[in-house]
Order: structure tokens, then C-alpha cells, then sequence
């Protein structure tokens, strides 16, 4: 038991540990953990030598009274507009000010902190002109929990995402709102109980603090982190179904897979390999020949989706550890720069297609859930998993509900990132509108957590009716924890609250935990 608690003190005190932000080694998970676990961050030394070296630069360009666009000069069309030393001093303010111009409800805490992250990870390869100042505010805010009040909607993702991050920036100063302890004040209440200093933006500062995507990568990150996780619980799902509807599993032997040689649909089939051995359910006799499309394909489907989800990986963090302004400033060669480093669109593409492969593989879900409904297709399974059916329903309603969330999944995956409005008097002529694909992704992951939900809800009921033939001891934790919480439905009742709390109970990764505890870590 000592020893327990010696093995638990340390796992808690290597989770405190912070992550050391050096502009280049960020992963995906850090940004989970940091947005979601509030898990400290610092600075490595090198990163500060490089934002003050940068610094160092702008200064001197500075003083020799060199036109720099944003520093001393307006932005986007206003560009050519030159500004006098007197107005340099407040430009920073006001254009944070004309820049908080976003709408709608408040994004989530997690997001606005993901999206700070990712900011102050591109501080640190030295290429922004910030002042070291503003980079420890900021740090200080996420590891005190002081997270600013953003509005979600605005952003159209080039030049980054302005109005969002300048509604951030402006907390800095004690202007706005923070969230802080459960509760939502005016930034300067929040900053001084937290014992945060509030800051005055000086030349570049403010604009090298909203300059990029950060609101889409910070949000992209989280999304592709939950749609990881919902994949693995999908494979989970399929191999419940696979059981209960006692499948012909030579369409996920390993030798099928190999020839045609795509890593993902390998991973997918070895992982419902590893989560039906041993099942007594499959050994059943009246097996198919061939089984439909949605039981025998679904390794190619998801294993399309894994395939998606690597590059999209790529692309995160590509952007999470790399620098992304304008203009860019090379210390070492005394230069400054100008281009286009905040446009969103690489991120929009990677997004827009994580949308559509979790679309996809839910719409699959959904299908194999009808398969364990209907009684002319669910392997002698009484209709819609009740024993009353006429007098009962059972869970005939929650394929509708599904389906409807397969049809909303489908028209969120209309891409927003082929829809550039022209901006700033066609200075800024096209944009990502990456904030929209992050915005509709996230519903869309929303949503196929419910579909999953579900197909897990039916086949735990499918299993009470294949009792007393047993499923195999991975599949068989599944079930247990969705027991846990939702009854078998013996006679119809309310299934609103089922669905949401399995939901949850999914979407916080329980289920898959409980599996991989039999069955060790899945591809």
C-alpha cells in the first residue's frame, strides 16, 4: 500500500512538472494537458535569449527611424499610412481596440488557453519583435488560471485570427474580461487577484500578439486530441457489433489487410482482433459467407480516417512549432521581413478534413446500429432490442437520433475553407476562414460522440439478449461500464438522459480506459 501511494505522489508530481516551452517541441497532448489540466508552462533560456535578441533588433530599427509596417506604420490598407514618433506610442492600444470586434457567445476556457499557448510557442523562436514582458504576462495568466473573456465568431483566419486574439491581448492591459476561480469579472479584478501585473503595449507588441492562427491551431489541436480518442472508442463500438451480430471475421485477418498495404486499415483490424479474442459470441454458428459493407469494411473506413488524422497531426503541430507573423524579423542578419505567415489555410484544410473523416466513420456507426435494430437483418435479435416489441419500442428512436446527427454531420462538412470573403478594401483579398472549419469540427466531433453513444448503448442490449454466450473479456469491460450507467431497458422509458451521460462517459475516455486495462493500449 506504501508503495502505492509513493508510485501515485510521483505520477501527481510529474504531471505538475511544466512543460518547457522552447518553440519546438510541442506536441499535441502537451496542448491538452496545458489547456485542459492546467498544467504549468515556463520558458527555456534559449527561448528567451531569442525573444530578447529580437527585440534588441526592432529597437535599433527603431531609433534609426526605419518604416516597419505595424510598428510605425497602420495595417492592411492603411499600411502606406506612415505614423508620427507621438502616435507610435498609443497605436499598439488602439489597434488591439479596433481589432476586439468579434460577436457571439464566449469560447471555452480550454480553447482561449490552447490558443494562448500556441502563441507563446511561436514567441519563442525569436522571429516577433515582443517584448519578454508580454510573453510572461501571458504565461503567468495560464499557470494562475486567468483565462480572457473571447467571443468565438469573427475571425476570418489571415491576417490570423485578429478579433479573437486582439479580445485576448486587451486582458493584458486590465481591459475586458477574464474568467477566473469559477467566475467572470473585469480583467483588472481578475489580473490583481491573481497577483498579475497588467502590462502597456509598446511598438509591435500588440500587433505580434494577435498576428496569427493561434485560435484555430489552439482549437484544431483539442480537436484532433478528442477525435483520436473517439476513433479508438469507435473500434471499441464495431467490435461489440461484430459480436452480437456474430460476424464473419476473415474480413479483419491480417493477411487481407498487408497485401493492399495501408497502415491505418492494418491498425484498425489488429486493434478488433486484440478486442474480440477469446469471444464465445463469434464462435456461434449461421455465419454469412460475406457480411454488408458496414460490418466487412469498416477496417478500410477507419483506417482511411487514421491515415487522415496522421497528416493532420502533421500539419498541428508543423504550425504549434514553428514561427508565424508578420513581418518576420532575422536577428541574425539584421532583417526584417514581410509576407503572409498568418494565413490559416493549411490548418483549415487539415480541419476541414478531420470534419469529414469523423462524418464518415460516424455515418458507418450509424449503420451498423440499424443492422442491430432491424430484425430482418440483426441475426435472430428481437426488433429494435426489446422483448415486447408492438407493446414497446425499445431503442428504435435512438437510430433516428442518430441519423439526424449523421445528416448534421453532413452538412457541417461543407467547407468553409473555399469560401474566402475579400477584407481590408481587398488588401486582404483572401482569407482561410480556418475559424469557421474549427468552429463546425467541433460540432461535428460533438455530435459523433452521441452517435457512438449510441451504437455502444445498442450493443450492450444486444448482448443481454445473446446471454448467456459470452463476449470477449475486452468487449466485455465495455460493457460493464456502460451498464454502470445506463440500465438495460426492459421496458421502454425515457432514453434522452441514457444517451447523454453514456455520451460523457465516452467522451471522457472511461470506456476506453476500462478496455484497454484487459486488452493493453490499442493502436
Amino acid at each position: 500500500m506504501t508503495q502505492v501511494l509513493h508510485e501515485e505522489a510521483r505520477e501527481t508530481k510529474h504531471l505538475q512538472r511544466p512543460v518547457v516551452l522552447d518553440g519546438h517541441s510541442l506536441s499535441i497532448e502537451d496542448v491538452a494537458a496545458i489547456a485542459r489540466e492546467r498544467r504549468p508552462v515556463d520558458l527555456h533560456p534559449d527561448a528567451i535569449d531569442r525573444i530578447n535578441q529580437c527585440r534588441e533588433l526592432l529597437e535599433g530599427k527603431i531609433r534609426a527611424r526605419e518604416i516597419m509596417y505595424g510598428v510605425n506604420t497602420g495595417i492592411g490598407e492603411l499600411s502606406e499610412v506612415v505614423l508620427t514618433s507621438e502616435q507610435v506610442e498609443k497605436y499598439q492600444k488602439f489597434l488591439l481596440y479596433s481589432h476586439a470586434a468579434g460577436c457571439g457567445e464566449p469560447a471555452s476556457e480550454e480553447n482561449v488557453r490552447a490558443a494562448m499557448l500556441s502563441r507563446l510557442n511561436t514567441h519563442c523562436w525569436g522571429h516577433s519583435g515582443i517584448r519578454l514582458e508580454i510573453v510572461r504576462t501571458q504565461i503567468e495568466m495560464l499557470n494562475r488560471g486567468v483565462t480572457p473573456v473571447v467571443c468565438q465568431k469573427g475571425s476570418v483566419g489571415a491576417c490570423g485570427d485578429l478579433s479573437p486574439m486582439a479580445q485576448m491581448a486587451i486582458t493584458l492591459m486590465g481591459e475586458g474580461e477574464v474568467f477566473y476561480k469559477g467566475k467572470r469579472l473585469p480583467a483588472k479584478e481578475g489580473m490583481a487577484e491573481a497577483g498579475i501585473p497588467t502590462i502597456v503595449f509598446r511598438e509591435r507588441d500588440g500587433l505580434a500578439a494577435i498576428n496569427g492562427s493561434n485560435f484555430i491551431s489552439g482549437m484544431g489541436c483539442l480537436e484532433l486530441y478528442d477525435a483520436e480518442r473517439w476513433l479508438r472508442t469507435q473500434e471499441v463500438a464495431l467490435a461489440m457489433t461484430l459480436e452480437a451480430l456474430n460476424a464473419n471475421m476473415q474480413a479483419y485477418d491480417e493477411r487481407i489487410h498487408c497485401v493492399r498495404g495501408y497502415p491505418g486499415a492494418q491498425e484498425c483490424a489488429e486493434n478488433v482482433r486484440w478486442l474480440t479474442e477469446g469471444s464465445e459470441l463469434l464462435k456461434l454458428p449461421g455465419k454469412k459467407v460475406q457480411d454488408a459493407y458496414s460490418l466487412r469494411s469498416s477496417p478500410q473506413v477507419i483506417g482511411a480516417a487514421r491515415e487522415a488524422f496522421k497528416w493532420i497531426r502533421y500539419m498541428l503541430e508543423i504550425e504549434l512549432n514553428h514561427a508565424a507573423d508578420n513581418p518576420t524579423f532575422f536577428p541574425g542578419e539584421k532583417l526584417v521581413l514581410t509576407g503572409a505567415n498568418f494565413q490559416g489555410t493549411p490548418m483549415a484544410f487539415a480541419l476541414e478534413l478531420l470534419g469529414m473523416s469523423v462524418t464518415t466513420v460516424a455515418a458507418l456507426s450509424e449503420r451498423r446500429l440499424n443492422r442491430l435494430m432491424n430484425p430482418h437483418l440483426s441475426v435472430g435479435l428481437p426488433p429494435f432490442l426489446t422483448k415486447g416489441a408492438g407493446m414497446f419500442s425499445g431503442l428504435m428512436l435512438t437510430q433516428y437520433t442518430a441519423g439526424a446527427l449523421v445528416c448534421e454531420n453532413r452538412v457541417l462538412c461543407h467547407p468553409a475553407a473555399t469560401g474566402s470573403i475579400p477584407a481590408a478594401a481587398d488588401q486582404e483579398d483572401f482569407v482561410s476562414m480556418g475559424m469557421t472549419t474549427a468552429i463546425k469540427t467541433r460540432q461535428i466531433i460533438e455530435n459523433a460522440w452521441h452517435i457512438v453513444a449510441i451504437e455502444l448503448m445498442a450493443a450492450a442490449q444486444a448482448f443481454d439478449f445473446r446471454h448467456p454466450v459470452k463476449p470477449a473479456p475486452a468487449t466485455r469491460a465495455a460493457y460493464e461500464v456502460i451498464r454502470t450507467y445506463v440500465k438495460k431497458l426492459d421496458e421502454d422509458r425515457p432514453l434522452h438522459d441514457d444517451i447523454n451521460r453514456l455520451a460523457g462517459v465516452a467522451r471522457d475516455g472511461t470506456i476506453l480506459r476500462e478496455v484497454q486495462r484487459v486488452v493493453g493500449e490499442l493502436n
